[in-house]
């Protein structure tokens, strides 16, 4: 009985681990109750395809209270096909080319004396600070973002959620 526990205690892990590293940052998404607005609007900006290509990504991916805390209907705008471009251009300022987990981002704020600049896939900069043990991602209009939860492993990158959309100017 024991070592049917165990074989099947380890075929669970081997399963979750497979599966785990097979999602790419989409699934991640999809797989987080927290994301739907995140994963309506990379689908409303024909993005699915492009965060679910070989990478490596970086994706600091908003909550629903955050896309739900934006000025009241901005996202509903956001979502319409006239406003394809526009959209495309605020979920790429969450997307970074490389694969920083927090370590990574914590590592490279120290060393850059307090903050990291991050380039972002659209052009864009974010600046990676510390405030406390909390890592903040500030845009480029001074909007801050604290990361809540790091490392979310995907196949083709790392998910770290934020509790605020950053815009780009």
């Amino acid at each position: 009985m024991k070592k049917n526990i165990l074989i099947f205690a380890m075929l669970t892990f081997f399963i979750s681990t497979v599966s785990t590293a097979q999602s790419d940052v989409v699934d991640v998404a999809l797989s987080s109750k927290d994301h739907t607005t995140l994963v309506a609007a990379v689908k409303a900006a024909d993005l699915v395809n492009t965060l679910k290509g070989e990478g490596p990504f970086t994706v600091f991916a908003p909550t629903n209270a955050a896309f739900g805390a934006l000025p009241n209907g901005t996202l509903e705008s956001l979502l319409k096909p006239e406003s394809k471009k526009k959209l495309s251009a605020i979920l790429t300022y969450h997307v970074v080319a490389g694969n920083f987990k927090a370590a990574d981002v914590v590592a490279a704020i120290n060393k850059g004396g307090g903050k990291f600049v991050i380039k972002t896939v659209n052009g864009g900069t974010l600046i990676a600070s510390l405030k406390g043990d909390k890592v903040i991602i500030t845009d480029a209009n001074g909007n801050a973002a604290t990361i809540t939860a790091t490392d979310l492993k995907a196949s083709n990158g790392v998910v770290h959620v934020i509790d605020s959309v950053v815009l780009p100017k």
